[in-house]
């Protein structure tokens, strides 16, 4: 008898939970069994408006009828209406579309080179990071992200970047050398344990870069779009930087990625510097311009902050009650649970015996990603989960 075994014809690059999603509608999924989750991670903090949107999937449903792809040839028209948006709403005046927050971050990264070498004349090129920090998997920004296991086995490692502590303003002594080009942080890390950056630390950094020209690059793949109950984060602190970098709540779970910088800045890419194939095509720009007017909605921001700062305080209390919480942390609708053992256990207790599905931030942090539009009814659900989980 044949002793073979069944090889998946997918690669096996993830860990996935042993269930199969079929279907979702506003804050829940349903598996192929017909069973019903309430999803508190909204696809990794990408379905900011829940799943399927009606406006977004009207508008996504007419651009089928119209146009798929056509190249960055040629004029698109969601794509510019998408960037102007994007540009009336931030401190920003150009934007570049590619497909993922790792291509708008390696995009970040030249950008931030071509300016100081081509612009400014000089020849500056490394790109200080932070220690777990997470910008991307591509050969570039896996090097900027601080973490030496998404490095493991990709050596020889592109050079150029340097990391320092996060939060440690001691350790800005040593930010700023003559080959530096840009600083790239996350006001809140999230793959590195939901942390955020602190105010009197952010404004150290922005003023010893502001000093020495050193460009300040803002990584709101997991942060924008209204996760943290502004547009984006940066809004929360006091200062303006000169890139930002958006992707995954910007169309509902259409893959795209954004550059977004300043003139000054943004003219470093002439034209044939940099492109994309299918960056910005129709499809996915119709679904991002869609996404941005539902967040920009009056009063839709508000009302997020206000049901974050809700449910924060009560998981403060569930925390308060508990042993096995050691601290809640986050920014917004952009939550982590610290915890005394493997979040692991914790997260597989819920999906299993609750129907509730969360995610890791590192080994002992549930991280907790509601779409913006959940309710309070839903909210009081995942808190007696949650409740149920750890008292």
């Amino acid at each position: 008898m044949s002793n073979t075994t069944t090889i998946s014809p997918l690669m096996e690059t993830y860990g996935r939970f042993p269930i199969t999603l079929t279907y979702g509608e506003g804050s829940y999924v349903y598996d192929d069994a017909g069973i019903k989750y309430l999803d508190y991670t909204a696809g990794i903090a990408t379905c900011n408006l829940g799943h399927r949107p009606p406006s977004v999937k009207q508008a996504v449903e007419h651009q089928l009828n119209n146009l798929w792809h056509v190249s960055n040839l040629y004029h698109i028209q969601p794509q510019e209406a998408l960037a102007k948006l994007l540009t009336e709403h931030t401190v920003f005046d150009q934007v570049f579309f590619g497909n993922s927050g790792a291509e708008a971050n390696e995009g970040a990264i030249k950008l931030a080179r071509r300016y100081q070498q081509k612009i400014k004349a000089t020849n500056r090129y490394e790109i200080v990071t932070f220690k777990q920090s997470f910008h991307g998997r591509t050969l570039a920004t896996l090097k900027a992200t601080g973490q030496e296991k998404i490095q493991d086995g990709f050596t020889p490692h592109m050079p150029g970047f340097r990391y320092l502590p996060y939060n440690d303003k001691k350790a800005l002594d040593d930010l700023i050398h003559d080959e530096t080009a840009a600083v790239m942080l996350e006001l809140t890390q999230g793959e590195g344990g939901v942390i955020p950056a602190e105010a009197a630390w952010v404004q150290a950094l922005v003023e010893k870069c502001q000093q020495a020209g050193v460009l300040i690059i803002v990584d709101e793949i997991q942060t924008g779009v209204g996760r943290t109950g502004t547009l984006y984060l940066y809004e929360q602190y006091s200062f303006e930087p000169d890139i930002l970098t958006s992707a995954k709540g910007l169309a509902s779970g259409f893959p795209i990625g954004a550059l977004l910088a300043k003139t000054e800045v943004a003219k470093a890419f002439s034209k044939g510097t940099h492109g994309s194939t299918f960056g910005g095509n129709p499809l996915v720009t119709t679904a991002g311009l869609a996404t941005l007017q539902a967040i920009l909605e009056p009063g839709f921001l508000s009302e997020v902050t206000q049901k974050a700062n809700n449910f924060v305080t009560e998981l403060n209390k569930i925390k308060e009650a508990s042993q096995k919480i050691k601290a809640v942390r986050g920014s917004g609708f952009l939550i982590g649970l610290e915890l005394v053992e493997p979040a692991i256990d914790y997260v597989n207790k819920a999906r299993e015996d609750m129907q509730t599905l969360f995610v890791m931030a590192g080994p002992n942090v549930m991280r907790i990603l509601p779409p913006l539009t959940t309710t309070e009814e839903e909210m009081n659900k995942a808190l007696r989960v949650i409740h149920d989980l750890f008292v």
